[in-house]
């Protein structure tokens, strides 16, 4: 479904990302973990064009997206759920829902609405006409995520979900994600809580300096001693 080929990115003159390459299967759920600034969310928001690619490919289903507007790979089907969460907090809850919506989309029964979101996310229908500004920072969370889900990806990439929140919240989270892509949705989850991404992930990237070092399975990681002491500090 998502694939990158020697991608590299830059912030002005600074090298980021060196010819990172990986793939992702429809219906997988990928993780990237690695230690504070070594390119993950880089990665995704290169993916999502945010910081356009200086060289290498991006292609979804097929098609190439790379140098595309970040609109257009939205309205490809990749949906994003940033770490800074960027709500609209004088908006109330029900109308930060809405704006998930994206133009012209047709409703689907079978994908996420509103009646849905509030009844997995209950805690967002008992706020639906507060502002998002007041919101707990789980509450934000979820509605990060609830909002990305109204424009019904079929891939949706996730930053950091459970930085700052309380375990149980974090444990809500993760049953969260976990049923998104149980339901079908296609996930790149970038995680610093390495026990979230072998609870949750398919397969694993770690990332150091830009470049992808080690691939594998969970498994693979729990046993990958040298690996997770030399690059993820565990």
């Amino acid at each position: 479904m998502l694939r990158l080929t020697k991608v590299n990115t830059y912030y002005g003159d600074s090298h980021v990302l060196f010819d990172i390459s990986f793939s992702v299967e429809q219906g997988e759920m990928v993780a990237l973990v690695g230690r504070n600034g070594v390119g993950k969310t880089t990665t995704m928001m290169t993916i999502m064009g945010l910081v356009p690619p200086r060289s290498g490919s991006i292609t979804f289903k097929g098609r190439e997206i790379a140098g595309l507007k970040p609109f257009q790979i939205a309205r490809l089907g990749i949906g994003f759920v940033p770490e800074e969460r960027w709500i609209f907090p004088n908006l109330t809850v029900h109308q930060n829902l809405i704006m998930g919506i994206k133009p012209g989309q047709k409703p689907d029964p079978s994908g996420w609405t509103l009646e849905k979101v509030y009844e997995r996310f209950p805690a967002l229908a008992a706020r639906r006409q507060h502002k998002a500004g007041v919101l707990s920072g789980g509450e934000m969370q979820m509605l990060t995520i609830a909002r990305t889900l109204m424009g019904n990806p079929e891939l949706v990439l996730i930053d950091e979900p459970t930085e700052g929140l309380a375990p149980l919240i974090v444990r809500e989270v993760t049953e969260i994600i976990r049923e998104i892509n149980q339901r079908g949705t296609t996930v790149v989850l970038v995680e610093q809580k390495l026990s979230v991404c072998l609870a949750l992930a398919e397969r694993i990237h770690v990332l150091s300096k830009g470049q992808i070092v080690w691939s594998g399975t969970p498994s693979e990681l729990e046993g990958a001693e040298e690996v997770r002491k030399r690059y993820l500090e565990v």
